[in-house]
């Protein structure tokens, strides 16, 4: 449920975002309140070691920091462009989970069955309705 809400309000937060303001001002704004509710929600989850947990930090909590940056920054210049909220998200995250599924297979050595292969071809019938 967390996602689902966080998700609706982060594409109606995104499209209300003024156009005349700098990308980059907004996304320092938007991590700035990020970075709050981050260190307060630190003791949601209490720890022993909170500092020494950081020191235990390694490569993909960083790339998750890169990688969040260019989808919100994506998203923020893909409705500056005019793209509507009922699609963007939908073509994105369909075109995204195609590229996990082949990586799910290569990289991880995941299965797939014929109801997922079903599944699959029923998203590129529907980017392809999308595109018409």
């Amino acid at each position: 449920m967390l996602v689902i809400i966080c998700s609706a309000m982060y594409h109606i937060g995104q499209k209300f975002i003024n156009e005349n303001i700098n990308p980059m001002v907004s996304m320092t704004a938007t991590y700035l309140v990020a970075l709050i509710v981050s260190i307060g929600s630190i003791f949601l989850f209490p720890s022993k070691n909170i500092v020494g947990a950081f020191k235990e930090l390694s490569w993909p909590s960083y790339i998750l920091g890169i990688a969040v940056f260019g989808i919100e920054t994506g998203f923020l210049l893909a409705y500056r462009n005019g793209w509507n909220i009922n699609v963007a998200p939908l073509f994105s995250t369909t075109i995204s989970t195609l590229v996990l599924v082949g990586i799910g297979i290569y990289i991880f050595k995941e299965h797939l069955s014929v109801v997922n292969i079903i599944g699959i071809c029923l998203c590129i019938v529907g980017l392809i309705l999308m595109k018409k």
